[in-house]
């Protein structure tokens, strides 16, 4: 019995990290729209969240990895700068300016289009296989459909805001502010094309993560 939960626990472990991961991701895009609403510039945000990632990180590299880095060479300077160019600077910047013109909730479940940007652009370079006749192709080339028309239609339709029974008069009234200040399309558009930013630095990124895997 305590082997076949162990079993169960090492297959849903994967599961459990990209769900906890999301967790994260929500309560920052609820925290990095609550700075914008007051005042913080975009910009400097992310400016400020890099600089942290930076050090932290950096410590981690130094210990950890300090003997199996690889030489830096030109080429691979320029590999480094072309990606931090595409996911942290295009992107970050893109994503974070359309939350300001929308809202958290919008800019979050806008994301979802990164998959299916991934997708197209994994089968354009070559690196992922497609046949219509093949049911798992079917079920891609569906999904990514579903999540193209979702976040179409997420970018068009605004809804009404809804009250909650918890915030006070003066926080629905400075919400309602802020809402006048919205541009769904303008910043749905920027969502995306900043989501196909960070698709670009995934498919990008791909070869050097598996030749260092087949390197160690």
């Amino acid at each position: 019995m305590e082997s076949a939960v162990a079993k169960l626990y090492i297959r849903m472990k994967p599961f459990l990290a990209v769900t906890l991961l999301q967790s994260i991701y929500a309560g920052m895009e609820i925290i990095f729209k609550f700075a914008l609403n007051e005042g913080m510039n975009q910009h400097v945000l992310i400016v400020y969240r890099y600089a942290v990632a930076t050090v932290v990180t950096a410590a981690f590299a130094t210990v950890l990895d300090r003997k199996v880095r690889p030489k830096l060479t030109f080429s691979l300077f320029a590999k480094i700068f072309f990606l931090g160019l595409l996911e942290p600077v295009i992107d970050q910047n893109l994503y974070y300016t359309g939350m300001k013109y929308t809202t958290a909730t919008f800019a979050s479940a806008m994301r979802n289009i990164l998959p299916a940007f991934a997708f197209l652009m994994a089968w354009i370079c070559g690196l992922e296989k497609l046949s219509i006749r093949r049911l798992h192709s079917q079920a891609k080339i569906l999904g990514t459909i579903v999540t193209i028309g979702g976040a179409m239609l997420m970018t068009l339709f605004s809804g009404p805001m809804l009250k909650s029974p918890w915030t006070n008069r003066n926080t629905h009234q400075k919400s309602t502010n802020a809402a006048t200040e919205q541009d769904h399309i303008k910043g749905g558009l920027m969502v995306i094309a900043g989501s196909a930013c960070w698709s670009g630095f995934i498919i990008l990124q791909m070869p050097k993560l598996s030749g260092a895997r087949k390197s160690q």
